[in-house]
């Protein structure tokens, strides 16, 4: 594998759906698994096409009762063009063991997926294929794939060649939702337009959205000896009969274009699709302005770090930029945790862009600031949730959609044991901490008063006025009393209730405790330096009185947070929970990183126990620098000092067992701030998460956003301290030996394309020649200014 591709030398169809999701292309509007056009969904191969945020909302019977659950709908599937040779028999499948070789090559640089493969037909005549697919980065509603046959051998023949658009589809990715419907498409129309040309219509049983597809397919160099078109009930087909023999390539070319009645500036998605199709150029004219606009995207996204992690990161960024690109500023989407790349979590939005949106800030700030305004269009949701829970203020839902509705699932199926369970993840409600940190990171990494001082302040706002209202009184606790938020789930997911309690939820999370608490510290802050236009405004629109903020400046500075044995307690009561046999797990499980399940199909239940699925105290270590985090704590009136942390810090380490993607890219984060050798190790394991399926089975259906975008922000701010304030952009590294040198540019402010270098003990600055004015950088207690067009080399302090 070259440094900038990503290949499968082999047809391994245990493995076939892994890499189908990892061979995704996208370009934010839509994206499409890597699936062979051959192949149809079944064990081995699940195409699947999905547009961002096109959503639909379908009933189920589960266990007795009504349930209803809102997904990412799976599209119909483009990509089908099947081939046989005339006088040869059956269609030809990877699986039906003509197969000799077979190859796939992911292109990063140029978005493009090449399969080359060689079989031999009953006959023992040999056909060589190659065949590139992209969906387009400069145009979003275009796709296209390219077929090549070559005969080897002397011989010649007429191919037939199918290709199609099918609407027999539904959402079938995830075998633990096959007790739910999936049906989620409904009248489906198809038709031909002469010569080459066939659609599709449908469209969303619930949410009512038009979708509609049309493709253009036709042979070259030679015309085509036959072709002809059907349309069928649910599926569109367009056949060609093509001449193939020595020294006479077959070429056939596949553009199909993708709208739905969601989209700007149209009439229809039938007429849309149609006219953009027959205006699209061939796969040439395509690919040219497809890598350009890829060019134009690795400009901004340069990360350039050694070795096999650097090619991993490639990866990473790559599928970032697939589900979040430009194209997504003009939507109204929020961040699915999945990607585009599947229907695991329903392609539902979680907290995961708290990891996602920091690295989106110093390179694709337009996009940053659009999925901060999904949050904003549902701030009358929230609002009204947190009504709904006798509060006043916003409480954003742990699941995400179409409309901002809590989605979380009431019940979910642990597969080792078969049995449906309540699900009470909803009590997550540190997703708010995460929308009110991306508000405040946006703003000081682009200067962008304009939207800080108005939808980001409301928003801001009214989560520091859910945490003031939940939080409640109580004379008893600590000394002199202290404020408590009780019956929530922290970011470790596996404490949802106290030990044989039939009511969920825990009491004083500290890390929901601490976040609520710099919610409203920061909140208070950005409060009083807004323009006093713009306050008026606010508290006409809310009702916010004077007596409101200084209870948030009360409530800020006495939050409990509960501690045991010389460290911060996960929760009130933590420390009082039994200890688990970790060994005696070990080794009666290979994997225990569903400790969970594994307890529950055992009888038991990991509420018993001193156990965390991921890192839940220790986020705090990776949203705060040190010097924040100590601030906080003595805010809140108590000692933390770098001993407790580190402490703390080993004390969790003992307990976690890892069970989500994000468990290691924090706990690489919070070791190299430690000074600790044990960091490498868990950057290795965020890095491998995806590409190894290191949770056996989970990433084919989908990969985990938020762990590919927090490995590359590891690198941008967690080994460089890069901290984006007002006055300066701060640094403070903390390199790793296997992820060094490296090198990246950010756009911080109106600097654009600042590049940092970092070599073992020195970090370099170079500011662009185009930048208005010098760059004043901050590092080990001095502020250097950096002129427009230079660079500086800094020594790094010692540590």
């Amino acid at each position: 594998m070259g440094e900038w591709t990503w290949s499968y030398e082999d047809y391994d169809p245990a493995r076939e759906r892994l890499r189908e999701a990892l061979c995704t292309l996208g370009n934010g509007y839509f994206a499409t698994r890597g699936a062979a056009p051959e192949t149809v969904a079944g064990p081995h191969h699940y195409p699947g096409t999905y547009a961002a945020g096109c959503y639909n909302r379908l009933n189920s019977a589960v266990a007795g009762r009504k349930v209803a659950n809102e997904d990412m709908v799976n599209l119909p599937n483009w990509l089908p063009l099947r081939f046989r040779l005339r006088d040869g028999g059956a269609w030809f499948t990877p699986d039906d063991g003509s197969l000799l070789e077979h190859r796939q090559d992911l292109d990063l640089q140029h978005a493009t997926l090449t399969r080359t493969f060689r079989l031999r037909d009953p006959r023992g005549r040999m056909l060589a294929v190659e065949q590139t697919r992209l969906v387009h980065m400069q145009d979003p509603h275009l796709a296209a794939l390219r077929t090549v046959f070559r005969a080897e051998g002397g011989w010649s023949a007429d191919l037939e060649v199918e290709s199609a658009l099918d609407g027999d589809v539904g959402n079938a990715g995830v075998s633990r939702y096959g007790d739910l419907n999936g049906r989620h498409l409904t009248r489906v129309r198809t038709g031909t337009s002469e010569p080459d040309t066939v659609w599709l219509r449908c469209r969303t049983t619930a949410s009512d959205i038009g979708v509609a597809l049309a493709a253009r397919t036709h042979a070259t160099p030679h015309p085509a000896a036959a072709r002809s078109s059907d349309a069928g009930e649910s599926t569109a087909v367009h056949r060609l009969t093509v001449p193939v023999g020595p020294d006479r390539p077959a070429v056939v070319e596949k553009t199909v274009a993708l709208h739905t009645s969601r989209d700007r500036a149209i009439s229809d998605p039938l007429h849309a699709a149609l006219d953009r199709v027959e205006r699209a150029p061939d796969f040439a004219g395509l690919l040219d302005s497809h890598a350009a606009a890829w060019e134009r995207l690795w400009r901004r996204a340069g990360l350039d770090v050694p070795g096999e992690a650097g090619r991993i990161l490639r990866l990473h960024a790559f599928h970032v930029l697939q589900t979040l690109s430009p194209h997504t500023a003009e939507l109204d989407v929020g961040v699915p945790a999945r990607g585009l790349h599947g229907e695991a979590y329903r392609g539902h939005v979680f907290w995961d862009e708290l990891f996602v949106l920091p690295y989106l800030d110093l390179h694709f700030p337009e996009v940053s600031r659009a999925l901060l305004e999904y949050r904003h269009r549902r701030l009358e949701e929230a609002c009204r949730a947190a009504e709904q829970e006798g509060c006043v203020g916003a409480m954003y839902p742990w699941q995400s959609g179409s409309d901002g509705r809590e989605e979380t699932q009431t019940l979910h199926l642990n597969p080792r044991s078969g049995r449906w369970l309540p699900d009470h993840t909803r009590l997550q409600r540190h997703v708010g901490s995460a929308v009110a940190y991306n508000v405040w990171r946006y703003g000081q990494a682009t200067g962008d008063t304009e939207f800080l001082y108005t939808k980001g302040a409301e928003m801001l706002l009214q989560i520091a006025r859910f945490w003031a209202c939940l939080a409640t009184w109580d004379p008893d606790c600590d000394t002199g009393g202290r404020y408590r938020i009780r019956g929530v789930v922290g970011p470790d997911e596996y404490h949802d209730a106290y030990p044989d309690s039939a009511t969920p939820g825990v009491d004083d999370n500290t890390y929901t405790n601490v976040t609520a608490a710099w919610v409203m510290d920061r909140t208070l802050e950005l409060w009083r330096t807004l323009p006093a236009p713009r306050r008026d405004e606010l508290r006409e629109r809310t009702g916010l009185g004077p007596e409101e903020t200084d209870h948030w400046e009360d409530v800020s500075r006495r939050l409990y947070v509960p501690r045991h044995d010389g460290v911060l307690s996960q929760f009130a009561g933590y420390g009082e929970l039994e200890e688990l046999d970790w060994e005696g797990c070990r080794a009666r499980h290979r994997d225990i990183r569903r400790l969970d399940r594994i307890l529950e199909a055992e009888g038991d239940s990991v509420n018993r126990y001193r156990a965390s699925k991921q890192a839940d105290v220790l986020m705090l270590g990776y949203l705060f620098p040190p010097s924040e985090l100590h601030r906080l704590f003595a805010r809140l009136g108590y000692p933390m000092d770098d001993g407790t942390w580190r402490s703390t810090v080993d004390y969790y380490l003992r307990r976690t067992s890892h069970g989500s993607t994000l468990s290691g890219l924090v706990h690489a984060w919070v070791l190299a701030r430690a000074d600790r050798t044990g960091a490498w190790s868990c950057a290795e394991e965020a890095l491998l998460g995806d590409v190894t399926d290191i949770q056996g089975g989970t990433t084919e259906e989908g990969i985990h956003l938020g762990a590919m975008a927090g490995t590359l922000d590891l690198v941008q701010r967690g080994l460089t301290g890069l901290d984006a304030r007002e006055d300066a952009l701060w640094l403070d590294p903390v390199p790793l030996p296997q992820l060094s040198p490296f090198a990246f540019t950010v756009r911080y402010r109106d600097h654009w394309g600042v590049r940092i270098h970092v070599d073992g003990d020195r970090v370099s600055i170079a500011v662009p020649a185009s930048a208005a004015a010098p760059l004043r950088v901050r590092l080990g207690g001095r502020t250097w200014s950096v002129p427009p067009g230079r660079f500086r080399r800094l020594d790094l302090p010692p540590r």
